[in-house]
């Protein structure tokens, strides 16, 4: 089965996408081709989309990440570009997304079925299953009190094992702790 063709007619219609943050020179002395009720702008080229907003993650029915980039600046409102093939279909039945945890920076975010995989052990979630593991996974990296229940446990080690559990299985939070 082939994905679907996204351009400008149908990028903004119940997708996926993560734009790459660039600098605001890129639209220089350009006027937006489109401005939603929300305030972003956006710019169409033959390959892609600008997006000018002060807000990313869910807009309207699609969710949209921005990617910063090395220098990504103070201002609340960014730029970010992405090429039509990086539009990916969302909606809340099929099981789209995977979470991928950065441990060194303690960080948790979720990713489409169609984006390269870092961990290809992780399995395949709906937004809503996606969205709750992601929840328990910040509460985990954010506070680590609950591991000095696991004395003879590395704490670093222990909450990497419990939420790479986390992400490679369908049991929940109190399985996978009991189980350790």
């Amino acid at each position: 089965m082939s994905e679907k063709i996204y351009d400008r007619t149908n990028f903004h219609r119940y997708t996926f996408c993560i734009f790459s943050q660039v600098g605001f020179n890129e639209i220089e002395n350009q006027k937006p081709n489109y401005k939603s009720k929300s305030g972003s702008s956006y710019y169409f080229t033959e390959t892609g989309v600008y997006r000018l907003s002060n807000h990313w993650g869910r807009a309207a029915n699609c969710k949209w990440r921005l990617q910063p980039s090395q220098n990504p600046g103070t201002e609340r409102t960014k730029l970010g570009f992405a090429r039509w093939e990086q539009f990916h279909p969302d909606n809340d039945t099929e099981k789209l997304y995977f979470i991928e945890v950065d441990f060194e920076n303690n960080s948790v975010a979720f990713n489409h079925k169609s984006n390269e995989r870092k961990n290809p052990a992780a399995i395949l979630r709906t937004a809503s299953e996606t969205i709750k593991r992601i929840k328990q996974i910040r509460n985990l990296l954010d506070n680590d009190s609950w591991t000095q229940y696991y004395p003879q446990k590395n704490r670093e080690t222990l909450k990497k094992e419990v939420i790479t559990k986390l992400i490679q299985t369908e049991k929940s939070l109190p399985e996978i702790k009991s189980e350790i």
